[in-house]
């Protein structure tokens, strides 16, 4: 099936585009029409994806980088807070450092990132953020408590940020991914003792018995980053396989 340009005319910025999730996203949204930019801290994307450097830990960087995202695009209408990184461990087994580190780049990086978007979302016919959350929001995950936290305060600054701007007509949502097929889930796998098995513990999870795919995620993204998708704000997305809202009986064990 071949898809359409709703996006046409729109300029994107995509965090942490250069791979996983974002890059999916970023890749979609040209396909469908957009110009894209995406921020990251090493920048090399494919053509016709701008890469520019920023790092979302950094105010400064932050502001450059969207300030040169926008030049580039002729503006911007759609903001993907993409960029984020992952943590293990329940609550005492983390530093308050990493603590701070972990909140540092996915929950403040999504607000530096959005307050300097926001003048150029402010001008655009379609304005719309899109922040990626996580199933660790909704649900609770064993050795995920710095994490989870995290998500669970993108999931309520989502809201609250949709609040308080949608008399500007600026529309703020997220897609809440279960496990995905990413590049870091692949770094945490390899690190294992045994990644087959944690691979098959992670798939067994989700009701659909499989991780979810960084396109399909892409998916959710475009369809709430687009104008289509006008009445729709406030809203959180899941993609994760059934896991939040199914209670599925455990799958048979496979007879030899």
């Amino acid at each position: 099936m071949s898809e359409g340009l709703e996006f046409d005319g729109l300029s994107a910025v995509v965090t942490g585009g250069a791979s996983g999730i974002g890059l999916a996203a970023a890749s979609l949204l040209a396909r469908r029409g957009a110009r894209v930019a995406t921020l990251d801290l090493e920048p090399k994307v494919p053509e016709p994806l701008i890469g520019i450097r920023a790092d979302v830990s950094d105010d400064a960087s932050v502001r450059a980088g969207v300030a040169e995202a926008a030049e580039r695009l002729g503006g911007i209408d759609i903001v993907v807070n993409n960029a984020g990184i992952g943590a293990q461990g329940s609550v005492e087994d983390n530093s308050d450092d990493e603590w701070r580190r972990v909140f540092e780049i996915n929950v403040l990086g999504m607000v530096r990132v959005s307050r300097a978007a926001l003048p150029y979302l402010r001008r655009s016919a379609h304005g719309a953020i899109v922040n990626t959350c996580s199933i660790a929001a909704t649900a609770g995950l064993p050795q995920r408590a710095v994490y989870s936290a995290s998500k669970g305060a993108v999931l309520s600054l989502t809201r609250a940020m949709a609040a308080d701007l949608v008399t500007e007509g600026i529309r703020v949502t997220c897609v809440n991914p279960g496990t995905a097929h990413t590049p870091w889930i692949g770094r945490l796998l390899a690190a294992t003792d045994d990644p087959d098995a944690e691979l098959a513990a992670l798939a067994a999870r989700q009701p659909m018995g499989r991780l979810v795919s960084a396109e399909e995620v892409a998916s959710a993204i475009g369809y709430l980053a687009s104008p289509d998708s006008g009445a729709t704000t406030g809203t959180d997305l899941a993609v994760d396989g059934g896991m939040f809202g199914l209670r599925v009986r455990p799958r048979p064990a496979s007879s030899s």
